[in-house]
């Protein structure tokens, strides 16, 4: 098929190439009628604005996609890209790793990035972080540019590849009231995120499916990164009793309770004796911790290959593909960090 160009979307609506370039380009010098309609002539055409691609020898396009990760030195995002360069080295593809260090604004510098320098489409992990965190979203929606996103993100359909949180939460917080525990708590993450929200309801479902009752205080929120978690941990704990302490804390990934981990044992509280840990991820090194880390073990690799897969099947068809949300199961692993009471 013949490759649709600038001047195809122009002809069609009847403007100039310039008047397109500007609404390509987010300019306000055109007007709301005039850029809908110009908008709505390239999603009929299936038009998706290249930057400057430099020709191989073979007298192709280059052709690499990016990722967008939040954190580059947290291992869970490791495991993803390396799915991800698996599947797209196989169809012939480079992969650029990008870190949007946990900042919406860089976040959005890179997508732009990625638009205007002929990276043939992006899988991002999305840092929500208040109103307008999806506006950038929208536009590649706007100039059907291929996006997959590694989180659910409210107001948007996009595609999308995750584990199932709530599952994972409620699984693991059956596992130990099975195993006897009744004072359990969830430190949970970063608020505005929506693996958060789904680990807080999976921790509320374990609960509506047992005895037990659950109380709001049940969540803690200490955030994700390492020092954040470690402040945060120690401080909740050094306000309680003894008396008070969980018996078990469900944490929200395992870098999360790697933190957690080392402020009890800053303080002196044994693990798994006084309290058992559960993480979140199984990043590598879990079952290295100074206490192997008992964890949800989610399918980083295969996270990393399928949304290779939609995006590139997304690149390459010439015609719009339908969402496709894909929700992956997760499995918990058993260590030392953790201890029946039965």
């Amino acid at each position: 098929m013949k490759k649709i160009t600038i001047e195809d979307v122009a002809k069609k609506a009847g403007v100039s190439k310039g008047t397109v370039s500007a609404v390509i380009n987010g300019k306000n010098t055109v007007k709301a009628t005039t850029r809908d309609h110009i908008l709505d002539i390239m999603r009929d055409l299936h038009f998706r604005p290249k930057g400057m691609a430099r020709n191989l020898k073979a007298g192709q396009y280059d052709k690499s996609i990016g990722i967008i990760v939040k954190d580059i030195e947290y291992p869970f995002y490791t495991g993803i890209a390396s799915g991800v360069k698996e599947y797209a080295n196989s169809k012939g593809y480079t992969v650029l790793v990008t870190s949007s260090q946990d900042s919406n604004e860089f976040e959005k510098k890179i997508t732009h990035l990625f638009t205007t320098k002929d990276i043939k489409g992006v899988i991002i992990a999305p840092v929500l972080e208040g109103t307008s965190e999806i506006e950038h979203l929208f536009k590649l929606k706007m100039l059907n540019y291929p996006f997959v996103l590694l989180e659910d993100v409210k107001g948007i359909q996009a595609n999308m590849v995750a584990v199932d949180n709530l599952d994972a939460i409620k699984q693991a917080v059956k596992y130990l009231i099975d195993s006897g525990h009744k004072k359990i708590i969830h430190f949970s993450g970063p608020e505005r995120s929506s693996h958060t929200q789904e680990r807080i309801d999976g921790f509320r479902h374990a609960f509506s499916e047992s005895t037990l009752a659950f109380h709001p205080d049940m969540i803690v929120s200490i955030g994700s990164h390492y020092d954040e978690c470690l402040k945060k941990s120690k401080a909740y704990f050094e306000k309680l009793q003894e008396s008070e302490y969980p018996t078990a804390i469900v944490c929200f990934n395992d870098q999360q309770a790697l933190a957690v981990m080392t402020s009890l044992n800053q303080l002196k509280i044994k693990i798994p004796e006084q309290i058992s840990i559960i993480g979140n991820d199984d990043i590598f090194y879990a079952k290295y911790f100074p206490i192997p880390l008992t964890t949800i073990k989610a399918p980083q690799h295969e996270i990393g290959r399928k949304a290779a897969e939609i995006l590139i099947k997304n690149i390459e068809s010439n015609k719009l593909q339908d969402v496709e949300r894909i929700i992956l199961q997760t499995e918990l692993v058993i260590r030392q960090s953790s201890r029946e009471l039965n």
